[in-house]
C-alpha cells in the first residue's frame, strides 16, 4: 500500500525534527564517539496493524542520507503484527544520527500504526455486512494525508479529502430551512454545480431525523444522504424507504454520529452502506512501537 509524501509532508517531516533537536543533542555528544556505526530494531510491542513506513524513511532522510533501514515481512503498510515483540525493521548508520531521529520516528509510527490498528477493529466488526468504514476531516492539523493513509491500512475508507473536493452540506448549511422546503431548496444549491471551477467527486447532504431524510431521497443528483445521530430503527427505515422507492445503488446512506465499537455492529447490520467514525483518527490510541540498539 503505496504512499506518495507531498511537499506539505516534508515540511511537516522538518518542522518535527527543528522541534526536536534544536541546535543539537546534547547528550548524544557526551558519548566517546558519537558517530560510530551502529544498528538499532524497530520492534512492535503489541499486536495491531502497521502503518508508515514511507514516513519512517523520509525522516530518516532528513536527518542523515547515510541512515538506512531493511524491512521485515511485517514492516509492510497494513501488516498485521499479531504477537508483541515482533521486528518490523533494522535501522543502520552513525550512532549519533540514529539516536536523534528515533522519537520524531517513533511518533509518526506509533500514531499511524495506532489509527490502522483502531480501524481495523471496526472493519473487522463490520464484516459479512455491505457498509464501509470511513474516516472524517477530524484529523491532526497538518497530519491528513498520511492519517487518512493509516485509515486505508486498516481496511477503511476515506471520506473527502477536505472541503474542496465533494460536497456536503450539513446542518450548518441547511440552519433555517423548513422540513418542507428541503428538497427545493437543496435541488437549487445543486443548480449552482456548474459554476464550480471543478466538478465534486461526490455530492452528499445531512439528514438530521427522517422526514428530512425522505425529502432529501426526492433530489436527483445527491449520491449520499448522511443520516445524523439516527436511532437503529430510524436507520433501518430510511434504508427500507430508499430501497422501496427504487434508489439501491443509485443513493447511498451513511450513518454517522455516537458510532463506537460497541454499536457499529447493530448500525451496519441496518443496510446502511456506510458509516463515518471520527474517533479513528482522533481517538487511536498509539500503538507500542519502540527502536532497540543492537550493535
Amino acid at each position: 500500500m503505496e504512499l506518495v509524501l507531498d511537499k506539505a509532508m516534508h515540511e511537516l517531516i522538518d518542522a518535527a525534527r527543528r522541534e526536536d533537536l534544536g541546535d543539537g543533542d546534547v547528550t548524544t555528544a557526551l558519548l566517546d564517539s558519537p558517530d560510530r556505526p551502529s544498528r538499532f530494531e524497530l520492534v512492535a510491542k503489541q499486536p495491531g496493524v502497521f502503518a508508515g513506513r514511507a514516513v519512517a524513511e523520509a525522516v530518516l532522510a532528513a536527518y542523515d542520507k547515510r541512515l538506512g533501514i531493511e524491512w521485515t515481512m511485517q514492516g509492510y503498510d497494513g501488516s498485521a503484527v499479531k504477537l508483541p515483540s515482533a521486528r518490523l525493521a533494522l535501522l543502520s548508520g552513525p550512532l549519533n544520527s540514529l539516536l536523534a531521529a528515533e522519537r520524531v520516528m517513533l511518533n509518526f509510527l506509533q500514531r499511524l500504526s495506532g489509527v490502522a490498528t483502531l480501524t481495523r477493529k471496526y472493519c473487522d466488526a463490520v464484516a459479512g455486512t455491505r457498509a464501509r468504514i470511513l474516516d472524517t476531516r477530524k484529523t491532526t492539523p497538518g497530519w491528513r494525508l498520511i492519517e487518512k493513509h493509516a485509515v486505508r491500512c486498516g481496511g477503511g475508507c476515506s471520506h473527502r479529502s477536505g472541503l474542496y473536493d465533494a460536497v456536503l452540506l450539513k446542518d450548518n448549511h441547511l440552519a433555517g430551512i423548513p422540513t418542507a422546503r428541503l428538497a427545493g431548496e437543496v435541488f437549487g444549491m445543486l443548480n449552482r454545480l456548474g459554476a464550480l471551477t471543478q466538478p465534486p467527486v461526490f455530492v452528499e447532504v445531512e439528514a438530521q431525523d427522517f422526514a428530512q431524510a425522505q425529502e432529501l431521497l426526492k433530489v436527483v443528483g445527491i449520491h449520499v444522504v448522511l443520516l445524523d445521530n439516527f436511532r437503529i430503527g430510524e436507520l433501518a427505515e430510511a434504508v427500507r424507504l430508499r430501497d422501496d422507492w427504487g434508489l439501491k445503488g443509485k443513493v447511498e446512506l451513511e450513518a454517522s454520529g455516537g458510532v463506537n465499537l460497541q454499536t457499529v455492529r447493530a448500525i451496519a447490520e441496518t443496510g446502511v452502506e456506510r458509516i463515518s467514525v471520527g474517533a479513528l483518527t482522533h481517538s487511536a490510541p498509539a500503538m507500542d512501537l519502540s527502536l532497540e540498539r543492537i550493535e
